[in-house]
């Protein structure tokens, strides 16, 4: 009877402890519980909804979402994985060993992604290989570039994690993304997969650019045969609306196609006409022009004696290639004479020539919609031997954009523009959200900019620098730049050369401003001779492309029309 008692009493104990402990789980730790439970059978996963589109001017596509499948497993599930991993690794084209490894159970990994973004054939061939359980696919999507590597450093690309990378990709990544999206995989008791997840549709806003496919093709043809024929190092080109900052080409040499971006160099994926700085040469003497010119501290028609060309200031010599004597202001431009150039620039003194140094935009950013451009160098001229260096365009450092904004500040009438390569945000259904406003900014008088176009213009007639960037049917303005590279690991100047010519056409009425750079051209050194038949061959492909009529300005009187800036918004109706 004791015996029962003693078992009765310890069986009920029993039963009390587990009632208390089933009430405690449902009571207390219910929350905690439910979630442990709902993570054997569910996985989750973020995936890249799509982005919004990039399109050029003309509505044509630069960057898509496509729609792509990505192969993920549960390691747990995945029968005889050695088997499966050679079956995957050939199919994908991974290695043996990575694919191995993302197989590989550890008790704790449910969900592990295999591939992302697998081309229709890796996808197709994987699936007929019927890898069985454990494996599944989730639609996403993947960006592609349909015209490869046209623009290319303008539209960036994207990493492998789906990070934009430069470009306008980078730049714009708020704008042509939504926040993306979850992939929920979920299990039955035995880990069997019952879903795959679903399918996100993209909510980016679209990205219209300024940038015209046509005209890009024709600046990439062009750099890319001459870089053939000087087997430079490296080379840009830009062109560009002077009225309103839009850019219609951009490109650098060498360069990388985004759907591969890891086939190629870093050095192929820099834009080099925003982050490179270089020392311009002789381009840089608008500064000097403008300033003398606006100041009053000469006119065309003033004389200054060249002696022979060489001309010495704080015990510095300085030389011209030709030897030259006496010489008009607009001869000086002309011929690209330094020891006229520094003359005027001592004449008119190291504080006004900052002042148009500053207010023609060196020194600082131009403010374009791009990442990484670089704002250059320029220090005020202290000593009669600065100020004469910077007058040739030494002892500063400038990127191609800046030598053209300030170009195109001449080009119409006196105005910085902030140059842009987008020129609206639209909706995924098309509908305007916002566009470019700029808002140029007068830096020197009309009345100026018209005598420095007269002057610039003899620059590609006979006994000019540049006769090799004349236009057929259209007078152009323009400058060659002709500069020592110089190189930071010795410290000391090279035997290589920057090479530039930077101008705009037609003469009397403006439609394109463009820059020219190429540097360590093997052959010929000269901006003229390497640049200037560059800026022809572009400039005559984009008027036929555009439609412009042939001028034919008397080239002795290059007068501006006088035509209002507002009137200038685009260069053409697409």
């Amino acid at each position: 009877m004791a015996r029962a008692l003693l078992l009765s009493t310890a069986i009920t104990f029993a039963f009390f402890i587990v009632l208390v402990r089933l009430g405690e789980l449902m009571l207390l730790d219910h929350q905690e519980l439910a979630a442990k439970a709902m993570s054997q059978y569910q996985r989750e996963s973020h995936i890249e909804a799509g982005r919004g589109q990039i399109y050029d001017r003309r509505g044509r596509e630069l960057a898509v979402s496509l729609d792509a499948r990505s192969l993920y497993c549960d390691p747990a599930q995945v029968k005889s994985p050695h088997q499966v991993a050679r079956e995957i690794s050939k199919a994908i084209g991974m290695s043996y060993s990575r694919v191995a490894a993302r197989l590989a159970p550890d008790g704790k990994k449910r969900f592990v992604w295999i591939q992302r973004k697998l081309s229709d054939e890796q996808a197709d061939a994987l699936k007929a290989m019927k890898l069985g359980p454990g494996l599944g696919f989730v639609d996403e999507s993947r960006r592609y570039y349909p015209e490869g590597g046209l623009a290319a450093q303008v539209l960036g690309y994207l990493n492998m994690d789906d990070q934009a990378q430069d470009g306008v990709e980078k730049e714009y990544t708020k704008t042509l993304t939504d926040k993306g999206g979850k992939v929920v995989v979920e299990r039955d008791a035995t880990g069997k997969i019952l879903s795959q997840g679903v399918k996100m549709e993209s909510k980016g806003d679209n990205v219209v650019l300024t940038i015209d496919d046509g005209l890009q093709y024709i600046a990439e043809t062009a750099l890319d045969e001459a870089m053939e024929k000087w087997k430079a190092q490296s080379a840009t080109v830009i062109m560009m609306n002077p009225y309103t900052g839009s850019i219609l080409a951009m490109a650098s040499r060498p360069s990388f196609n985004p759907n591969d971006p890891g086939a190629f160099s870093a050095a192929g994926r820099r834009n080099r006409a925003i982050m490179d700085v270089y020392e311009p040469g002789s381009v840089f003497k608008i500064v000097m022009s403008s300033a003398a010119l606006e100041s009053g501290v000469v006119t065309p028609q003033s004389v200054f004696d060249c002696h022979g060309g060489r001309y010495t200031v704080g015990g510095r010599t300085f030389h011209d290639v030709e030897k030259n004597g006496m010489l008009t202001f607009e001869q000086i431009i002309q011929k690209s004479s330094n020891v006229g150039s520094i003359q005027v620039a001592l004449k008119l003194g190291a504080s006004r020539y900052f002042k148009y140094l500053k207010l023609l935009g060196f020194g600082q950013k131009t403010g374009i919609d791009l990442p990484s451009e670089s704002g250059g160098y320029a220090r005020f001229p202290r000593t009669d031997v600065s100020l004469a260096s910077m007058a040739i365009g030494y002892g500063v450092s400038v990127t191609p954009l800046q030598v053209l904004r300030a170009y195109a500040a001449i080009a119409n009438g006196g105005y910085l523009v902030t140059p842009h390569v987008v020129s609206r945000i639209t909706s995924p259904d098309g509908q305007v959200i916002s566009s470019f406003q700029g808002q140029p900014k007068r830096v020197i008088m009309p009345e100026t900019a018209a005598t420095f176009r007269n002057i610039l213009s003899l620059v590609t007639q006979k006994g000019g620098t540049a006769q090799e960037a004349d236009v057929d049917g259209n007078a152009v303005c323009g400058k060659t730049g002709t500069a020592r590279l110089f190189d930071p690991q010795t410290g000391r100047y090279s035997d290589k050369y920057a090479s530039t010519f930077v101008g705009f056409v037609p003469a009397r009425d403006p439609k394109i401003a463009m820059i020219v750079v190429f540097k360590g051209a093997k052959g010929a050194i000269y901006g003229g001779v390497v640049a200037g038949p560059v800026f022809s061959s572009v400039a005559e492909k984009a008027f036929a492309y555009l439609n412009v009529p042939r001028d034919d300005a008397d080239q002795n009187n290059i007068v501006h029309t006088g035509k209002d800036f507002s009137g200038h918004g685009v260069v053409y109706t697409p």
